[in-house]
């Protein structure tokens, strides 16, 4: 008997046979791993300051926050995260969602609609990819890194509103946004800019304020920034920093932060603890910017090809996907973690190992990574 679901099968078979099968590996929490396939930049999601602050939240509010923020999900906590790392950045407001994902699905489609205009990089994360694609605007995508295609298509748009979206530190390669120059360009044809800082809060900028604080864009009336708590924060969720007509306007109409369940208790104080950690220790972004450009350069020296890494990502290029993936599972096996992107993860098609830096690892942590990663590369 036939199944409507039969031409899943085949799709599988087809995913397979390219070397692009995705499996889901289960953490153990004893386990003996150097962890260089995550994003805790900064070494704060085990920190024990960070886990007592979200258990001591979850006793006090509960495992989560009930509703949707507009219902009886908001909770006291959020706001206070929303003001400090508004205050911290140096944005006029914010907005906690549950997740990065959820705070830019937001953002592009408020921001954006039928008969506006979207212009982006050609590089960008799937959670802005994918608010292009809900928003029903005319989206426009540039070839990554060129702000003067950019700048052409600004001017020779055909809508009055327009949006540029971009990361600032792009994920796959961990490269760096012009955006001082990307910001003239939106100012001169009249655009709002919308970049995701997912990969500079806490890595870039003075003490970790972001590549958009470093650009001297924050406060600006024209720019949006989106981030993730998930990362150098350690924790979970995602937030909008920005003017406070635009913040306003996505407590309005923002269906993601509408209809979605609240931040739960647990990962906003752990947000809020480890923002407080990184004003207090404010060497720790300089830190992990150290450790990937040593890792970096002593894998280059290996004769491996790699990127030069901008923030905390490091990229170590594949012939082919099989061999990253064969590559990543040998680096597992000999205890080190590190990530597989292969397409359609990646936007160029190459496979890549993609290492993230943590501001808490040592020489003999980076000794046993280039150890590893060097002996289990693909012969040629």
């Amino acid at each position: 008997m036939t199944s409507v679901f039969d031409w899943l099968d085949s799709h599988a078979d087809e995913r397979r046979r390219a070397g692009l099968a995705r499996q889901l590996r289960p953490r153990r929490v004893d386990a003996d791993h150097l962890d260089l396939a995550g994003n805790d930049y900064l070494g704060l999601s085990r920190d024990k300051r960070v886990t007592g602050a979200a258990a001591a939240a979850t006793l006090r509010w509960g495992a989560g926050s009930t509703a949707s923020r507009l219902v009886t999900g908001t909770i006291e906590m959020h706001t206070e995260l929303e003001h400090e790392l508004a205050a911290f950045c140096g944005a006029q407001a914010g907005l906690v969602f549950s997740s990065g994902f959820m705070a830019n699905l937001g953002v592009v489609t408020a921001l954006s609609g039928k008969g506006s205009a979207i212009v982006t990089d050609a590089y960008l994360h799937a959670s802005l990819i994918d608010g292009c694609r809900l928003s029903r605007a005319d989206v426009a995508v540039m070839p990554h890194g060129d702000v003067a295609a950019i700048a052409h298509a600004l001017k020779t748009r055909r809508t009055e509103r327009a949006l540029v979206v971009t990361d600032s530190v792009f994920s796959v390669d961990g490269d760096l946004v012009a955006l001082r120059e990307l910001h003239a360009a939106c100012r001169e044809h009249k655009a709002a800019l919308v970049v995701d800082d997912a990969h500079g809060l806490g890595v870039r900028g003075p003490g970790g304020r972001g590549a958009v604080a470093e650009a001297g864009l924050i406060g600006e009336p024209d720019v949006v920034t989106t981030m993730t708590l998930s990362k150098a924060l350690g924790a979970q969720g995602g937030a909008v920093l920005g003017p406070r007509r635009v913040i306003k306007h996505l407590v309005d109409t923002a269906r993601s932060f509408i209809f979605d369940t609240g931040l739960a208790p647990s990962s906003t104080a752990a947000a809020l603890t480890a923002l407080h950690v990184l004003k207090d220790e404010p060497g720790l972004p300089e830190r992990v910017r150290t450790v990937a450009v040593t890792l970096a350069a002593r894998l280059r020296s290996a004769g491996l090809t790699v990127t030069e890494p901008d923030a905390a990502v490091v990229s170590v290029l594949v012939p082919t996907p099989a061999q990253a993936v064969t590559w990543a599972e040998d680096c597992r096996a000999a205890g080190v973690l590190v990530g597989c992107f292969r397409p359609p993860s990646v936007p160029d098609g190459v496979s890549r190992l993609r290492l993230t830096a943590r501001a808490d690892l040592t020489e003999a942590d980076l000794d046993r990574a280039v150890e590893v990663i060097t002996r289990h590369a693909p012969r040629t």
